[in-house]
């Protein structure tokens, strides 16, 4: 049938990383060949971020763990009077 990806997507990009990054790790680290025989999973996760500015981007990735719900009863908490 053909490839249906187009040369320098995001598939063959992740490919090519993850290659390139387990050379480089077996290169240094000689006992992942015998204990890791496959280093990385054949998944892998795009997504695009649209047109965002870049600080966009970086506020998310550093808070993307973060639990909303955590901050709001945090905030009720202290909003209550104590031994309430």
């Amino acid at each position: 049938m053909g490839d249906h990806y187009p040369r320098g997507d995001a598939r063959s990009r992740a490919n090519q990383f993850k290659g390139f990054t387990s050379c480089v790790l077996r290169s240094e680290f000689p006992h992942l060949k015998s204990r890791m025989p496959m280093l990385w999973s054949s998944w892998f996760f795009v997504a695009s971020a649209g047109a965002v500015s870049a600080d966009t981007v970086e506020k998310y990735s550093n808070t993307q763990w973060e639990r909303p719900w955590t901050k709001k009863q945090q905030k009720e908490g202290a909003d209550r009077a104590p031994g309430v």
